[in-house]
């Protein structure tokens, strides 16, 4: 993480160039990040806007949670059970061709505009990337593999952890990142129906005309997208690097 810090050079030339530019052309709709830093303070810096921001960030992780998990138990059993592949994969390729804003109504219509609502946008929206990595993953596990398991005699609970989820791991990980930017995606689309969080915030921003403030939104936004992805690569090279030592 450290690194990747370090490789964050550039944005003060990139501000830099932004500011000017945006101060020569004088556009109200495209404010000078020095404008955007004052109403980020403004609007960001206090209690209640911190407990905005971890009701948002709560809902995300817990609908990414819930994703991750039916994502990859489901996905485990298609990739090994053809049968079942067979039957359930038009169901799944239907539901992952829906956009998961389309579906807002409906959850809307089941959950009101609670938390619940919200969660399950996120979910059901960012499954589908989770289940079909699992499944290509699992399906794909190296012969060799499961034959030397069943020389061992280990059970299929045995074989599940020690060797087809270790195999599937790349996938799944890979899965489950491409999701967690999904969600940050949806739960902003989620919170425009809220009335808390930082989708709702940015929603009134935008309804008040207030530039400045979208722009605050947006890159808070921005940062909680970066961190999220930093923390994942480095709890996914964690991961590698034990399972590696492991062996």
């Amino acid at each position: 993480m450290i690194r990747s810090l370090a490789r964050l050079w550039a944005v003060p030339v990139v501000v830099a160039l932004w500011e000017l530019a945006t101060r020569a052309a004088g556009n109200p709709y495209f404010p000078p990040p020095s404008t955007i830093a004052l109403r980020l303070g403004d609007l960001w810096i206090s209690r209640a806007a911190l407990d905005d921001l971890s009701r948002s960030l709560g809902r995300l992780l817990t609908g990414w949670v819930v994703a991750g998990v039916a994502g990859v138990a489901a996905g485990v059993a298609m990739g090994r059970s053809p049968l079942l592949a067979r039957f359930v994969d038009p169901a799944v390729q239907f539901c992952r061709a829906l956009p998961p804003p389309a579906l807002l109504p409906v959850f809307l219509a089941l959950f009101s505009t609670g938390t619940l609502m919200q969660v399950a946008t996120i979910a059901c929206g960012i499954v589908w990337p989770v289940l079909i990595n699992a499944a290509d993953g699992a399906r794909n596990v190296d012969r060799l593999h499961l034959d030397t398991a069943r020389v061992f005699r280990l059970s299929a609970g045995q074989r599940l952890l020690r060797v087809v989820l270790p195999s599937a791991a790349p996938k799944i990980l890979a899965g489950l990142r491409l999701s967690l930017s999904l969600a940050l995606i949806l739960m902003v689309i989620a919170e425009f129906f809220a009335t808390d969080g930082v989708g709702f915030r940015l929603r009134a921003a935008q309804r008040s005309f207030d530039l400045p403030g979208m722009w605050a939104a947006v890159t808070v936004l921005g940062v909680l997208g970066y961190l999220l992805n930093q923390v994942f690569l480095m709890v996914e090279r964690r991961m590698v690097a034990n399972y590696g030592a492991s062996e």
